[in-house]
């Protein structure tokens, strides 16, 4: 018991030495012991390297999942060590919504067939954002945070290590700077030589043993700070040796951002697939829109109609298709019908899969018609002496 209060008063010391210090550096009473440039710059590295870290951590989180609640909640069973429950994706639930209103509102109808086709792209985009999501977690997120959680706590607890030791060593210069300074006070008195027919010679007897007493700090003070400078060059190859290791950690992080890449270009490539297939397959379906006055209704898709045919252009198999019937239409011999004419605006452009067909510019003019057994996705369309298939949903009807 008696140890462990002479510890706990001998820490006691220690801490409020050191206190006084740092408050005195503060204040700029006391000297400092710097650190060199190279080391300076190794801290800063480190300390930006911990910073950035921790703002790309929080973003990625955000990307993956944007609903805050969901992220606390996360983070919660992560600090449970219990494992996170499966959470259904926004694509599947908004695919979920329209398999539900295609089954209520008639699945045979063209609105149910398009509700159904559409949700299940969405099902297929709900799953490659669940794979992404899995992938940048394992292949990202997991290393920026073992680097918190691990490297950096290691090197904060060696960093608050070398400043205790910056400190004690900086004590023990300044106790030794006082003894010296005591040490030479005492030796000039001592230097007097004393009149033995004074009637107090005593003053001469106290100087000489105060000048030894001193010599004695001094040299105490001495061997302190040869230890305290000892500790202290120890601590600092320990963490520079771990600063430097920060190289190591930019090289990993490189790689894992390179895996990132990777897995987000799988997955917008994954997307682009699944989307262009239910442009294909909307395609296929009869047009409610031929007759109206109404504007046709684009390609589902992300994009602007002008954007869309610079990156999703319809490929011949799906554009070219007719009815087994018109395959062997030759519209050089097909006359425009008498009545039943109409100008249309291009929405967007379009470009021709086969000679069969019209290429067409966003808002332009054409003429167009339908011939007796077309598939009504199609009309005939004319521009001066040119004239070709074009498909109803690039168009506005107009007259």
């Amino acid at each position: 018991m008696d140890f462990n209060m002479k510890k706990l008063a001998s820490d006691a010391g220690i801490f409020f030495t050191r206190a006084v210090q740092f408050t005195e550096e503060k204040f700029g009473q006391a000297e400092k012991t710097e650190l060199d440039a190279n080391f300076e710059n190794l801290l800063a590295r480190a300390d930006s390297t911990k910073n950035w870290t921790e703002k790309i951590l929080r973003q990625t989180e955000v990307l993956l999942q944007p609903n805050p609640s969901a992220r606390v909640e996360e983070f919660l069973y992560e600090k449970l060590d219990r494992k996170v429950p499966s959470r259904v994706t926004n694509g599947e639930l908004l695919a979920q919504y329209m398999a539900e209103a295609a089954s209520e509102l008639g699945p045979t109808t063209p609105y149910g067939k398009t509700l159904i086709k559409v949700s299940e792209a969405e099902k297929r985009l709900g799953a490659a954002e669940r794979d992404f999501i899995h992938a940048a977690s394992i292949n990202f997120l997991t290393p920026l945070r073992n680097f918190l959680e691990g490297d950096w706590k290691t090197i904060s607890k060696e960093r608050r290590l070398l400043q205790n030791r910056r400190l004690d060593l900086d004590v023990c210069k300044a106790r030794l700077k006082k003894a010296k300074a005591a040490e030479a006070k005492a030796a000039c008195e001592g230097d007097t030589v004393p009149d033995f027919q004074e009637t107090r010679p005593r003053n001469y007897i106290l100087s000489a043993s105060a000048s030894a007493l001193w010599n004695d700090e001094v040299d105490k003070s001495e061997q302190e700070l040869r230890v305290a400078q000892t500790e202290f060059d120890r601590q600092a190859e320990v963490t520079r040796l771990l600063l430097e290791g920060i190289s190591s950690t930019h090289v990993n992080h490189l790689r894992c951002l390179h895996e990132f890449v990777e897995s987000q270009t799988t997955y917008y490539a994954q997307c682009y697939r699944h989307m262009l297939d239910l442009q294909k397959q909307l395609g296929r379906f009869p047009g409610t829109f031929v007759g109206t006055t109404e504007p046709a209704s684009p390609p589902l898709s992300s994009t602007s109609p002008t954007t869309t045919a610079a990156t999703m252009p319809m490929e011949p198999s799906v554009a070219g298709q007719a009815p087994p019937g018109e395959a062997a239409l030759c519209l050089e011999e097909v006359a425009p019908p008498a009545s039943g004419t109409r100008k249309a605006r291009v929405l967007y452009d379009y470009e021709a899969a086969d000679s069969s067909e019209l290429a067409l510019l966003a808002d332009e003019l054409i003429t167009v018609y339908s011939l007796p057994g077309m598939d009504p996705d199609w009309l005939i369309g004319e521009r001066g002496n040119k004239k070709g298939k074009v498909p109803v949903t690039y168009l506005e009807l107009l007259s």
